[in-house]
């Protein structure tokens, strides 16, 4: 019986510090701005309240800084995009998109937006930034 137990503390101690430690790696993003989608991708729907409204399609750029030394994945882009009226374009979320690779240095990266079409210009993009993994993120199913 002691045996067992000792077995089986060993084996979990043993599973819990082989697991990978899946820290989040921040990047700070530079130089934001947006431009309108090419006409291939510009038109669009977005759905409010259960009815679809015309909406319009930008793609933000900018360049990602990573200074970890290592490649993030999955990098999740968050931040505040204001209309002309500094009305919010994303309403109650501030999750605008994510980069799926950066690596080591700054690089560019794009996201693809879709704004309803009676939201005035110019867009505010405001408190951007990103944050990753050091190694690929798979789902445990």
């Amino acid at each position: 019986m002691k045996i067992r137990a000792i077995a089986l503390i060993f084996g979990c101690f043993l599973w819990l510090f082989s697991q990978p430690a899946l820290a989040l790696t921040n990047i700070q993003l530079l130089d934001l701005s947006y431009r309108d989608c090419p006409p291939e991708l510009a038109q669009g729907m977005v759905t409010s309240g259960g009815s679809s409204l015309p909406a319009d399609c930008y793609i933000i750029t900018g360049k990602a800084k990573n200074t970890s030394g290592k490649t993030v994945y999955d990098a999740d882009v968050f931040g505040r995009i204001n209309d002309a009226n500094n009305e919010p374009i994303l309403q109650n979320r501030s999750r605008v998109g994510s980069i799926a690779e950066v690596p080591p240095g700054v690089s560019e990266f794009e996201l693809r937006i879709t704004v309803p079409s009676d939201q005035p210009t110019p867009l505010k993009l405001k408190q951007f930034k990103a944050s990753g993994f050091t190694t690929k993120v798979n789902p445990i199913f």
